[in-house]
């Protein structure tokens, strides 16, 4: 039996904030100089970090970010976008357009047919991986629903990757989820705070904080090895959530050999019917890069995931600061895709810039788009994958295929403006290939895309 106060320590998280608030400007530049050989922190040289509040040294911390993400990632920035299967939900947590309390909700759960053609529009776009997101109501989103949705979309439509962010289950249902080939389980403690979590999720399954919590060591007993986690920022003071997440991370790490694929940064933003008037705990702009950059430096090797909760500009800033996957063109209700039907949504979203825009943002911004998927389909997952970022060599995989998915789109779905931008974009990266021979292949594999093949990656 997992004790899961081992896996977050509450006492040792407020512990290690307080005495993060004594360290020195020296000590500070030497924990941020240190990140730069890209190995990451421990937990208390990150709670230094949360701390810091000078100018000066929050632009030290940025450049520290900035590089560490060039050297595991390069400029690539991989894309998606979300698919939400339901909004039937029962539980109530307090700050959740979904919440079963809300009656002013347009509810619905897509049949298998109706996550089809919502796959087939977001392929029409370019997508070629998808987060699938399920309410969590088990008569209505059981692992039936979820596996029977992911079967549907490989059989009839051409995404590659399809992960899943779901309630937590038993190692039976994560096995099935394991049987359909899904990517990466996603799932947010949402804070770590226990009191706090007790009092946003009064209702239902999500109520019980050790049972969620222990949900990806279920999912690995299952055998899925890639986990994504995250917090809602702004339901409880950020250092302590973003600290708790670390931990959870760390736990993870030790026992598994695995941290996290991807890290979540979503901020609590509003929705409709929820119980929440105003933000708990608000996060202003300069705190959320703070945030982002401690994650960088920390977990090096992690994903770190932002939505289109946030506003345009900031999203377009936050590229350079270590953000390494985007969502792009998304809908937060279920059958979105075809008739947005903004009374069924799970929160406002503030950038509604279309996937054919963001592309062009990102290539503007010296950022490679990416829509791979090969590391799931060539079994550099959990461990396997873990080595290679640890190491910083998987970016000797990610630069030739994030290349060949870009110039795929680019020829199937692109504008001409988005074309014209991405084909400079890509001659600029093909230099980057220090392998001639891999440099060579690639060549020959783009041109092969350009006269109409497909889905080609090392």
């Amino acid at each position: 039996m997992v004790n899961t106060h081992e896996i977050i320590n509450e006492e040792k998280i407020h512990d290690l904030l307080e005495k993060g608030k004594k360290a020195s400007k020296k000590e500070i530049l030497e924990i941020i100089e240190k990140a730069r050989d890209c190995y990451g922190l421990t937990l208390e040289e990150a709670a230094v970090l949360l701390q810091i509040e000078d100018t000066q040294l929050l632009e030290k911390l940025f450049d520290a970010a900035r590089y560490i993400k060039d050297k595991i990632y390069g400029n690539r920035i991989v894309i998606f976008a979300p698919l939400y299967t339901s909004n039937e939900c029962t539980n109530n947590c307090l700050y959740c357009g979904f919440r079963s309390a809300n009656k002013e909700l347009h509810r619905r759960t897509l049949s298998a047919d109706e996550v089809v053609n919502e796959a087939r529009a977001i392929e029409s776009q370019g997508h070629k991986r998808i987060l699938l997101v399920c309410g969590e109501d088990p008569k209505k989103t059981h692992i039936d629903h979820i596996t029977d949705s992911v079967s549907a979309i490989y059989e009839n439509v051409d995404i590659r990757r399809i992960n899943v962010n779901a309630a937590p289950m038993s190692v039976e249902d994560f096995k099935k989820l394991k049987a359909v080939g899904i990517g990466t389980f996603q799932i947010f403690q949402e804070t770590y705070h226990r009191e706090t979590y007790k009092k946003m999720h009064p209702t239902g399954f999500k109520s019980d904080y050790d049972y969620r919590l222990t949900a990806i060591e279920r999912a690995f007993e299952a055998g899925i090895d890639d986990f994504g986690i995250g917090a809602l920022l702004g339901l409880y003071d950020y250092k302590f959530d973003v600290l708790g997440t670390l931990m959870h991370s760390q736990y993870m790490d030790d026992k598994y050999s695995v941290g996290p694929h991807t890290i979540s940064i979503p901020r609590l933003r509003p929705a409709l019917g929820s119980a929440l008037e105003t933000v708990p705990y608000p996060i202003n702009d300069e705190e959320f890069k703070k945030i982002i950059a401690v994650y960088r430096l920390t977990v090096p090797y992690t994903g770190i995931i932002l939505s289109t909760r946030e506003a345009p500009a900031l999203r377009d800033e936050l590229l350079n600061l270590g953000v390494s996957q985007i969502s792009a063109g998304s809908r937060t209700n279920p059958g979105g895709y075809e008739e947005d039907d903004r009374e069924a949504t799970q929160f406002e979203t503030s950038d509604e810039r279309t996937l054919d825009e963001m592309l062009q943002v990102v290539c503007e911004q010296g950022h490679l788009p990416s829509f791979c998927t090969a590391c799931y389909r060539a079994n550099r997952t959990g461990e396997a994958f873990m080595e290679l970022a640890k190491d910083a060599h998987i970016h000797e995989f990610c630069q030739p295929n994030a290349i060949l998915t870009f110039k795929e789109n680019l020829v199937r779905f692109a504008s001409a403006k988005t074309k014209e931008k991405g084909e400079k974009m890509i001659e600029k990266e093909l230099q980057k290939i220090e392998d001639e021979k891999v440099k060579a292949e690639t060549i020959k594999r783009l041109e092969r895309i350009e006269n109409g093949e497909k889905d080609l990656y090392f």
